[in-house]
């Protein structure tokens, strides 16, 4: 049997699902990804001149990944086969590639391996199309909903162009819904189906651009909706949408690209002081399902990361917002969590702690340590005053104030600033008392 005789038409039949029927047949009626098939751009040229190699079509579900690629399969003069990655193994890859290499002995034609799903293969399996790969034997297209650089191998990567798809903005699900709606032919026009103006924005809102998701709950509604006559008298409304599609789609993997995206734009929404965005980010991770506790230490990190001695309560704030959810659980928890987001966004902002770590540890990691100076060390064990442990050293709680100029720093470095305070919130009055304490032991600053 030759592998490379598929023909994707055959998917596309009347009976089957909405949103096959309506998927793009060229170029032309393909919706959405402006950046990638607008007119001249890189991509739409490669295509229509037959000159596709190896590529990575990125990006959310319902997007049109698989849907460019079947546009692919059918204008493309090469021979054109599909693998699924959930259902294929390393024996159908090898089939593929022994078939490719037969089809260009005997036909001397191009072989494209369209894989769906390329971020199932483990790593065996995507070793095994790196020959027929980097030969030029095989173009790849392969679609994926998962950030490549996690789920790819860097061998494959570098052999592929990688391109990116966006979310369809609303008014592109519009049109796609639209589309169904008026095609008599392989959408929904035979039961004469209309959705009123609210509707209509409830549908391509709920979708949050998956047109795949959109139709699928449109047609679900048309066909429990007709009548006898297999037609609707009446425009669909809200309530009826609302048994196919209850709740908004929201993009998120525990394990993968949005659970990083999401978490990152939490944490850049506190540093940058927006607790609006702080708390809509949270509310996005506990309806996708987030554990809480990851949460919670990410509020506990930023809150000696992005504000330290700024605000010393937030890291008490953080850390009993963290205990309180393991104790209490969700949904409850939910609260402490938005307790501890708002006040660690509008707090003042100071990561000087966190600089002064990171530079005390490069210098150290560059051979600086030193050794620990003579009354600093430990004395209390016997016989540590006849090696001269801790002698010379002056209790601070013995002098005026608490304090008493002495080195603490090996020598050579007693002159070394490591931390530098900021200006905001309490960090200010502590630069004020460390100034005038290193000024006491001599130090000139930098």
């Amino acid at each position: 049997m030759d592998i490379f005789t598929y023909n994707w038409d055959e998917e596309v039949k009347k009976t089957g699902p909405l949103a096959r029927r309506m998927a793009p047949r060229s170029l032309d009626e393909f919706v959405g990804q402006e950046h990638l098939l607008g007119t001249n751009s890189p991509l739409r040229r490669l295509i229509e001149e037959d000159l596709l190699s190896s590529v990575i079509f990125h990006g959310p579900p319902g997007t049109g990944k698989t849907a460019l690629a079947r546009i692919i399969a059918t204008h493309t003069k090469s021979s054109f086969a599909r693998l699924n990655a959930v259902t294929a193994g390393v024996k159908d890859v090898r089939a593929v590639i022994d078939e490719a290499r037969a089809g260009r002995s005997l036909r001397g034609k191009q072989a494209i391996l369209f894989i769906d799903e390329i971020h199932r293969f483990n790593k065996v399996q995507q070793d095994a199309l790196l020959p027929a790969v980097e030969e030029g034997l095989i173009y790849l297209i392969g679609a994926t909903t998962e950030n490549p650089f996690f789920s790819l191998v860097s061998p494959l990567l570098s052999r592929s162009l990688i391109f990116t798809f966006e979310s369809l903005p609303a008014a592109a699900v519009k049109q796609v819904v639209e589309r169904a709606l008026a095609d008599e032919e392989r959408g929904l026009g035979r039961y004469g189906a209309v959705l009123t103006e609210e509707a209509l924005s409830y549908l391509t809102n709920m979708a949050d651009g998956d047109a795949r998701l959109a139709l699928n709950a449109l047609e679900a509604a048309v066909i429990s909706q007709a009548g006898k006559e297999g037609t609707l008298p009446e425009p669909l409304t809200v309530d009826q949408l609302q048994g196919s599609l209850s709740r908004k789609n929201l993009r998120y993997d525990a394990a993968g690209d949005y659970h990083y995206d999401v978490i990152s734009a939490f944490i850049k929404s506190i540093r940058g002081s927006d607790p609006d965005a702080a708390i809509f980010w949270l509310a996005r991770m506990l309806e996708s399902g987030e554990e809480p506790l990851f949460i919670a230490r990410r509020l506990i990190i930023s809150a000696s990361e992005d504000i330290g001695n700024a605000d010393p309560h937030a890291l008490v704030l953080a850390t009993a917002a963290a205990q309180a959810v393991q104790q209490i659980g969700l949904p409850e928890g939910r609260i402490p969590l938005a307790q501890a987001t708002v006040y660690l966004a509008a707090a003042p902002k100071s990561n000087a702690a966190y600089l002064a770590i990171n530079e005390a540890q490069a210098f150290i990691n560059k051979g600086s340590a030193g050794s620990v100076p003579s009354h600093l060390r430990d004395g209390s064990y016997q016989g540590a005053s006849r090696l001269g442990h801790g002698q010379g050293y002056l209790y601070p709680h013995d002098f005026p104030g608490h304090f008493v100029p002495q080195t603490y720093l090996p020598q050579g470095l007693e002159q070394k600033i490591f931390y530098r305070p900021g200006t905001e919130g309490q960090e200010k009055v502590l630069g004020e008392r460390l100034k005038h304490w290193r000024l006491l032991r001599g130090k000139k600053g930098e």
